[in-house]
């Protein structure tokens, strides 16, 4: 008899999670996933942390006592950096965070000019400077705090598309020229900002290489449940918290996620 496919629980504060969920059915097809969308509260980047992290956790609590996942995927930086500790202290179940990827940036930047692009709260706190410190490897690291680059993404997916110019403006900080060197690595350390890369890619002033953290994220995922067992069929809930129904842009955006919109429930 073959084991049942793992129950995988992916969570974010909103949608970038998706760019997440994207790469993990590629690694594990055969899983059931649960998408949980906390847009009840979206951005968390202006919450304080004392409020933050008590919510990280009693929603990712009830979505565990509800779906009893195998494995809980954290696919938010700014919930990554501040509660998964209080979540592996609080729960059995194993997590797999979402930090900058300063580490592989810095190691294949050639110029030796790397940007961090990610929220402000990311880009502030310690636990993104000890990465630096630990892996910038002689790169000059630059982190670029985005206002609202995570809402413009968000935005996208709703069809309300930002103009370039807002994006543009978003990401000029990145690109440094000193000394005849040009950055050529940037660091997407808000899983939201892969939902625009085409766009990012058209306005960069020159070619960069975006680092996104989420075929990583998968390969760890393999680590812990296994590779994937072809054949099975999967399942793909999208909760959201806030009880708001999907717009018919989001919907269709979902569908081809692999999501029904007929499936689509409050957290």
């Amino acid at each position: 008899m073959s084991e049942p496919a793992p129950t995988v629980l992916v969570f974010d504060s909103g949608l970038g999670g998706l760019t997440v969920f994207r790469e993990l059915t590629k690694a594990r097809p055969d899983a059931n996933y649960v998408y949980l969308a906390d847009d009840a509260r979206f951005p968390y980047g202006e919450i304080p942390e004392a409020e933050l992290v008590p919510r990280i956790v009693a929603v990712i609590g009830d979505a565990i006592a509800k779906h009893k996942p195998d494995i809980v995927i954290v696919a938010c930086n700014t919930a990554s950096t501040l509660a998964l500790e209080p979540l592996r202290t609080a729960f059995k179940v194993p997590f797999i965070g979402t930090v900058p990827a300063i580490k592989p940036a810095c190691a294949n930047s050639k110029s030796k000019l790397v940007s961090v692009l990610g929220t402000r709260a990311t880009v502030s706190r310690e636990y993104t400077r000890s990465l630096i410190r630990e892996f910038a490897q002689g790169c000059e690291v630059k982190l670029v705090g985005s206002a609202h680059l995570a809402s413009q993404a968000e935005g996208q997916l709703q069809g309300e598309p930002a103009p370039d110019a807002r994006i543009a403006a978003e990401i000029a900080p990145c690109f440094v020229e000193t000394n005849g060197a040009r950055t050529d690595t940037v660091v997407l350390a808000c899983t939201h900002y892969p939902l625009l890369l085409d766009r990012l890619k058209k306005l960069a002033p020159w070619p960069v290489d975006w680092i996104d953290p989420a075929p990583a994220i998968a390969r760890r995922l393999t680590d812990l449940i296994g590779a994937s067992a072809a054949g099975r069929p999967r399942s793909a809930r999208f909760i959201a918290t806030s009880g708001r129904p999907l717009s018919p842009e989001l919907a269709a955006a979902l569908a081809a996620y692999g999501f029904s919109p007929q499936i689509a429930e409050n957290a």
